[in-house]
């Protein structure tokens, strides 16, 4: 997220069920409970598990859509009426560990600039700033009291179009106009499905023997629904996945990156530079800490990119992948609040650790992995789509350190280690 360093951002979250049943582990069909609400038990009402996080989003939507295997062990939680997110998961059912983060401390209120609500995978488009930003009104100064996020995806819920016991489709009708004054006529697309097993060992080339693990895969799309094309001299938008997870103490973000690419590694100084001491690179490899005390936020170009990064987080042994689209050779946006780059200048994939402002004030503490798709030059009545992963397991460290090893290039032996 691209947030200016003396703001405090307060999250309203809003969330209730509606269950429906995924596949399970070994892709057996689902169970026919797909509709039932979901019960909460006792050893559920801990803070930092699903079961929690269910009661407590349950007071605020009514329309919520909980994707669950069979045996209940994996779970995620998707709201229509808040944009589409997908705001928490599980391996280990109601009484497991919630992957997401959600801001508890900000319901009820509504803010002007932006409804950060959380979620483990929220829809968001960019640019956020520069010439061609779809947060900044033409003409005004790209600075925090003009910026406003927009309202189809902050503030208003999106049409549900198919939901079964695998996936949910949703949809939103959206009318923008850039920092150029282009207009952005567009239907905007997600669908989000639960992954059994079966997939998640077959995307990833692993093996899950012994694991707990919860996986799912969005689909997001952009088609201009408009009359005017979108071009390099008129802008064009982006969709753009953010991922908010709890940090710990010994967290680490991990991202790959080709090493072998031209250019700078990554971008380190949207919020100022990052200390040393909290980001390392070895051979092809970036570590980034992710213990919520230091805001800053990272990036790596396209040419540069690899379509994996993911974290480990010692304290609760957890390892999350993420995975995504990339075009090496593509056009990305550039993010930053400022007119005087290159508007195509921008990174593929960024990763933000949470930290106090200035005035001591935080939204967190949370961490975050983002992708982008590249600009969308489309013509009226064309598409672009951005497929986004997103998966955790938890376990013994030899089987994590397999997947880690095969995925990322690294154990979660040598990422522990890092810092």
């Amino acid at each position: 997220m691209y947030f200016k360093k003396n703001v405090l951002y307060l999250v309203i979250i809003s969330v209730v069920i509606t269950a429906c049943n995924s596949q399970s582990e070994s892709g057996n069909e689902p169970n026919d409970s797909s509709r039932q609400t979901t019960n909460i038990m006792n050893d559920e009402n801990q803070l930092g598990t699903f079961g929690h996080d269910l009661q407590f989003l349950s007071k605020y939507d009514s329309s919520l859509i909980v994707l669950k295997s069979t045996d209940g062990a994996s779970q995620i939680i998707i709201s229509p009426k808040y944009q589409a997110k997908v705001f928490t998961s599980t391996a280990d059912g109601g009484g497991g560990k919630s992957f997401g983060w959600v801001n508890y401390g900000a319901f009820d209120k509504h803010d002007p600039h932006m409804n950060g609500y959380g979620g483990e995978d929220r829809l968001w488009l960019g640019p956020e700033g520069g010439k061609f930003s779809v947060f900044f009104k033409p003409g005004v100064k790209q600075a925090f009291d003009d910026w406003h996020t927009p309202a189809p995806i902050d503030s208003e819920p999106w049409t549900m179009v198919s939901n079964n016991a695998a996936k949910a489709d949703m949809e939103k009708d959206m009318n923008l106009q850039n920092y150029a004054g282009t207009n952005l006529t567009m239907k905007v697309q997600r669908s989000i499905e639960l992954l059994n097993n079966q997939s998640i060992a077959q995307q990833l080339g692993v093996d899950l023997t012994g694991l707990k693990t919860v996986g799912f895969q969005t689909i997001n799309s952009i088609t201009n629904s408009g009359t005017n094309e979108w071009t390099e001299a008129s802008g064009a938008p982006c969709t753009w996945n953010l991922d908010m997870f709890a940090p710990s103490e010994k967290c680490t973000i991990v991202i790959p990156y080709i090493n072998e690419g031209s250019g700078k590694v990554a971008t380190t100084d949207y919020f100022g530079q990052i200390p040393p001491e909290r980001i390392k690179y070895s051979n092809g490899i970036l570590f980034f800490k992710a213990d919520g005390k230091s805001r800053g936020k990272m990036g790596i170009p396209p040419a540069r990119v690899k379509d994996v990064a993911g974290s480990y987080d010692a304290v609760n042994n957890v390892l999350t992948i993420t995975k995504f689209d990339i075009k090496n050779d593509g056009k990305y946006l550039n993010q930053e609040w400022r007119t005087d780059r290159d508007p195509y200048s921008g990174d593929a994939m960024n990763a933000y650790n949470d930290g106090p402002l200035e005035d001591g004030t935080q939204m967190g503490p949370f961490y975050e992995i983002e992708s982008v798709s590249h600009a969308a030059f489309l013509k009226p009545g064309e598409k672009i789509t951005h497929q986004h992963n997103v998966y955790h397991f938890i376990g013994d460290k030899t089987s994590l350190s397999a997947i880690a090893k095969k995925v990322l290039g690294v154990s979660v032996e040598e990422i522990e280690k890092a810092f």
